[in-house]
């Protein structure tokens, strides 16, 4: 009866151990995913605040000599200031959402011609 608990006891740490391990080996995976995806966003960040702070740059020069010159008044200064042009999601958007909907409906045609198919053989 002891020999029985006791080779149970070492299969269940055997099983364990085996859990343990392949739980290790997934996560490390799932680490280095998220360390990519962590730098490419730091990456993505820097570029965009880089260009962001070019234009914001040149922005502040042509108000300053404006200014300095008495051209400068608060209709100018709003045109100057004014975002021209529509963010980055915007355009994701116009981009992926075409592009899902016509992954949505290729999929659904094909699930519906298979299933048209199935009845016709039935």
């Amino acid at each position: 009866m002891q020999d029985d608990l006791k080779k149970k006891a070492e299969e269940l740490e055997q099983t364990l151990q085996a859990q343990m391990n392949l739980l290790k080996s997934d996560s490390q995976d799932w680490v280095k995913v998220g360390a990519g995806v962590f730098v490419g966003g730091l990456v993505a960040f820097g570029l965009v605040s880089a260009f962001k702070g070019k234009k914001n740059k040149k922005t502040k020069k042509v108000m300053a000599v404006l200014e300095r010159e008495g051209l400068l008044d608060e209709e100018i200064a709003e045109k100057l200031t004014a975002k021209k042009q529509s963010g980055f999601m915007g355009r994701m958007a116009a981009v992926l959402i075409p592009m899902a909907i016509a992954y949505a409906k290729d999929k659904f045609l094909n699930n519906y011609l298979q299933s048209q198919e199935e009845e016709d053989e039935a």
